[in-house]
């Protein structure tokens, strides 16, 4: 796979081998996909807990996933045309200080106990977040050799999970912790919720995202440069088969593993599957991203031998047994199947990611912003899950909830064609 010609960029030559000054900067990067994950990930604790606070239903609840993901199809290719004019470090700057300002937001947001301005703090964040995927990811894959990029790309990504991680560990004891039975929570009770540890949770992360920003500004990252335009050349990103059918497969991607993800908690409380309170479900939403990391970390070295298509479609394969399993038993294997997905969803970002974009070269960036738009699937596939959960067994049962798992499965399904045969690069 050739993600971008060597002649596109000011870069070494193709020696299949990083350079020092490369994994020096690559080094740098795992902060930011650290922090990116952290903050993406406490939207699985966030949800229940404002489910509770607000006594909203399954559907409603997701607007947070609405509000979080819809940034990226309003932002990503703002976000795509702000970075091809400051380049990769001034748009990574501008998005830790958007971040860090969406974070700060969540004060008054909670004081007011205001669903709305939780929203409205939530897509500034997003927009923050959206700057950063759109300068980092593509950042990192040409950053490099390009017969690499799919496994480099797996490396940074591997410590987003690591982030991913701690984050549900950190917000289930901090935030979820206050939260009685989910399944019996009273109006009165709802409204005698404490939001203390919510503000004081985003005020610190909104301080590190500041600190960092401060970092990142005296640190010196190799430029790389896109070789120009040939003279008459009329092609544009869209204008590549393999980069639009990559558009519905990131789309597919994230939405389901949003839904999973934004749903572990409130599946678990479920007295068929697992019975467990609100803090204690939150913590086994841990085990989901945690087996994305251990499956990023292995797949490094994977991808460097077997060809990222057919490793993202076995992994998709792999993705729908586990879900149909979880949603054909009970107990302890519904949990563990459903939480073994994550190690599934572990490589299909990278991968769907560089295979979209090989060969793109001078399109690079806008096909990073349209990727990114892309992520947008995490704000309409959750949605559409609350809303099939909701409309069978009063929207709080089990077998609503199961029969919603269905859409993640479709989503994967596409993504198995995707590898095997839509990714096929070509120009439409």
């Amino acid at each position: 796979m050739a993600l971008v010609a060597p002649s596109s960029v000011t870069a070494q030559p193709d020696t299949g081998q990083e350079t020092p000054r490369y994994t020096s900067a690559l080094a740098s990067l795992t902060v930011l996909f650290f922090m990116m994950g952290f903050i993406t990930c406490l939207n699985d604790i966030l949800i229940p807990y404002l489910k509770g606070l607000f006594t909203l239903s399954y559907a409603k609840v997701n607007l947070v996933n609405f509000c979080f993901f819809g940034a990226y199809l309003v932002m990503g290719v703002p976000a795509g045309m702000l970075v091809k004019r400051l380049g990769y470090k001034g748009g990574m700057l501008v998005g830790f200080l958007v971040a860090a300002l969406g974070c700060f937001l969540f004060f008054p947001a909670a004081e007011s106990r205001t669903f709305g301005l939780f929203l409205g703090a939530l897509f500034v964040l997003a927009t923050g977040i959206v700057t950063l995927q759109v300068a980092g990811n593509p950042y990192v894959a040409i950053l490099g050799p390009a017969a690499t990029a799919s496994s480099r790309l797996t490396l940074t990504q591997a410590f987003n999970s690591l982030a991913t991680t701690i984050a549900p560990i950190l917000g289930a004891r901090l935030i979820l912790s206050h939260l009685p039975d989910l399944t019996k929570l009273s109006a009165p009770q709802a409204a005698a919720l404490d939001v203390t540890s919510v503000q004081y949770l985003y005020l610190g992360i909104g301080t590190v995202l500041l600190l960092i920003s401060g970092l990142l500004l005296f640190l010196k990252l190799p430029t790389i440069a896109h070789a120009p335009a040939p003279a008459g050349d009329t092609q544009r990103a869209w204008h590549y088969r393999h980069l639009v059918l990559g558009l519905v497969g990131i789309f597919a991607y994230v939405g389901a593993e949003v839904a999973i993800g934004s749903h572990i908690v409130s599946y678990l409380s479920q007295s068929e599957v697992m019975g467990m309170p609100a803090r204690s479900a939150g913590e086994q939403v841990a085990f989901y991203w945690g087996a994305a990391m251990v499956g990023r970390f292995l797949g490094i070295g994977v991808l460097r031998k077997l060809n990222p298509g057919r490793v993202l479609a076995f992994n998709a394969v792999g993705a729908v047994v586990l879900v149909l399993i979880s949603i054909n038993t009970s107990g302890a294997v519904a949990m563990w199947s459903l939480l073994a997905v994550g190690l599934m969803n572990s490589i299909m970002f990278p991968v769907i990611f560089t295979l979209a974009v090989a060969g793109l070269g001078r399109h690079t960036e806008d096909a990073s912003g349209l990727l990114s738009a892309a992520i947008v699937g995490g704000a309409i596939i959750p949605p559409l899950f609350g809303l099939i959960a909701d409309s069978t067994s009063g929207g709080g049962g089990v077998h609503a909830l199961r029969l919603a798992f269905i859409l993640p499965v479709l989503c994967y399904c596409y993504i198995v064609w995707y590898g095997l045969r839509g990714s096929r690069p070509s120009v439409a």
